[in-house]
């Protein structure tokens, strides 16, 4: 099994410039159930009155890797608005198909990228009818979500206090979630999966909540902790690359913990891969998305340390292919390389090698 080391950063605040975002179209306040519709827009500006702007990205499932639903959060980056992501709390596809829920680590990286983020649930759905016992298309609860939206445009503490609010009643909108579905499965006669099962995860959230708050309250202790865990560089380092598990501080004093793909350290700078492959073609513009999401984190680390000795940072993102992209993509991509002080590595995958 492969061992990982213990990086610990800081961050201030988060400057970034997006080259890739799409143009987002201005959504009414009385448009709101077609924009939240499954195969509407990932992300949009929504008006709420006159003034009120918001960006929106909407989440068709709470799973971060099955989707790639950071892309749209990457989409409302560009904009100065107060910036949501709208997110089922669990997405139970039947019997027959996935069930999946919302993790801590979504929520942490989404505070500290500045967005509010709002849980909800699913109220109606259709039959699969090409597979058994699952459904599909599933919608929200859009008079919640509407009201949820309406508390946040007068909301004025950061993010990370709002979105706490919002998972210490994960129960709360977890059971909404759960009696949804039971009406859905009757009335559609489609077995679901057992409620058991749910709420073991909804269990596991809570405790991740919990944690996070506690090793908050006590980031002095807890980074004494994982010094006496980390092994030493030359135990670690034999080979040429290998994870990373980071530790992220904010001015908040929360904690957060990500993993990154790929760690080389030359000297006194670290280098953050953040990798991106595709053995056919060029990775997706929502994977390459994904990725730059990591570099907003990852260029914006104002202290940086490993063993308790101070390293520079080297974000970088990799790509690595097998049929070359249109060229302006690869243009863009080497400007918001260089505005944003990150490294763009390209890499072609030999077929056949």
């Amino acid at each position: 099994m492969e061992e990982s080391i213990e990086l610990q950063a800081k961050i201030e605040r988060i400057i970034y410039k997006p080259t890739l975002c799409n143009n987002l179209k201005i959504v009414e306040l009385n448009e709101l159930c077609s924009a939240l519709a499954p195969r509407a827009m990932r992300s949009f500006i929504l008006k709420m009155g006159e003034q009120a702007l918001l960006s929106v990205s909407k989440w068709v499932g709470p799973k971060r890797s099955r989707t790639y639903p950071y892309a749209s959060i990457y989409d409302i980056l560009c904009t100065t608005y107060k910036k949501v992501a709208i997110i089922p709390v669990i997405k139970d596809e039947g019997a027959g198909g996935e069930l999946d829920y919302l993790q801590w680590d979504t929520v942490s990286l989404l505070s500290l990228l500045g967005v509010y983020v709002v849980p909800t649930y699913y109220v109606d759905a259709e039959k699969n009818k090409k597979r058994e016992n699952k459904i599909t298309n599933q919608k929200f609860d859009v008079s919640y979500v509407k009201k949820e939206i309406e508390k946040l445009l007068s909301y004025q503490s950061e993010p990370l206090h709002w979105n706490l609010e919002k998972m210490n009643k994960i129960y709360d909108i977890a059971k909404k979630a759960l009696k949804s579905y039971d009406i859905l499965s009757k009335r559609l006669g489609v077995e679901l999966h057992p409620k058991e099962e749910v709420l073991g995860r909804i269990n596991k959230l809570y405790a991740e909540i919990e944690k996070f708050k506690e090793l908050s309250r006590k980031a002095a202790q807890a980074a004494q902790d994982r010094e006496t865990k980390t092994m030493q560089p030359k135990e670690m380092l034999d080979n040429n690359t290998t994870k990373a598990k980071i530790t992220i501080e904010n001015l908040l004093g929360g904690l957060y913990h990500f993993t990154c793909d790929e760690v080389k350290i030359e000297g006194n700078k670290i280098y953050l891969i953040e990798a991106k492959n595709s053995k056919s073609r060029f990775p997706s513009l929502g994977d390459i998305k994904d990725g730059l999401v990591k570099m907003a984190l990852y260029t914006n680390i104002s202290e940086f340390y490993y063993n308790c000795k101070n390293y520079t940072p080297v974000p970088i993102l990799k790509l690595t292919y097998a049929k070359s992209p249109k060229p302006i993509l690869i243009e863009k991509l080497k400007t918001e390389a260089q505005i944003n002080r990150f490294q763009l590595e390209l890499v072609e995958h030999k077929r056949g090698g």
